[in-house]
């Protein structure tokens, strides 16, 4: 008799403090969110994101033009780490390292799951194309460039859909 095993994928029987760095990295959708320039309500401590990218952020393709130094170049870019995700309020609800933090699953659209890097543009998940690289937005500006992004994962995000 053959038995047949399914593996659970890493991120869901590893925490995120055991996943080595190729795990690590790869939970990251590319959605470029967390790179947008936000703004706290410093009366309500509520965070506003804009449509206004890290200088570094590609605008088309939401990478990072120079990840291996970005915190050398812009100073308050924040290394992502375990220890560090329950001092960052501002971090989407979509993200993957927020989602898995809080014990839930990726979303059916995550690389991980479709198999394909670019599915999070594709499901419209993503900042890609519909921002601007703060190299070209004054300062004093940026409360005109709040904008409402898709964040929130409803329960049916972490299911995989059924074709039609």
């Amino acid at each position: 008799m053959i038995v047949m095993t399914t593996r659970d994928p890493f991120w869901k029987t590893k925490s995120l403090y055991e996943m080595n760095h190729e795990e690590w990295e790869s939970l990251c959708d590319g959605c470029g969110k967390c790179c947008l320039i936000k703004l706290e309500d410093v009366d309500t401590g509520a965070y506003h994101y804009t449509n206004v990218g890290c200088t570094l952020l590609d605008t088309e393709t939401c990478q990072c033009t120079n990840y291996a130094c970005r915190k050398s170049i812009v100073p308050d870019c924040v290394i992502l780490k375990p220890e560090r995700l329950d001092d960052l309020p501002w971090m989407p609800e979509s993200c993957s390292y927020r989602l898995i933090y809080e014990g839930r699953d990726l979303p059916f659209w995550h690389p991980l799951i479709t198999g394909h890097p670019e599915s999070t543009h594709t499901a419209g998940q993503s900042v890609a194309g519909k921002i601007i690289s703060e190299d070209h937005v004054d300062e004093d500006d940026l409360p005109s460039h709040i904008k409402i992004w898709p964040h929130n994962i409803a329960p049916e995000d972490t299911k995989e859909k059924e074709p039609k």
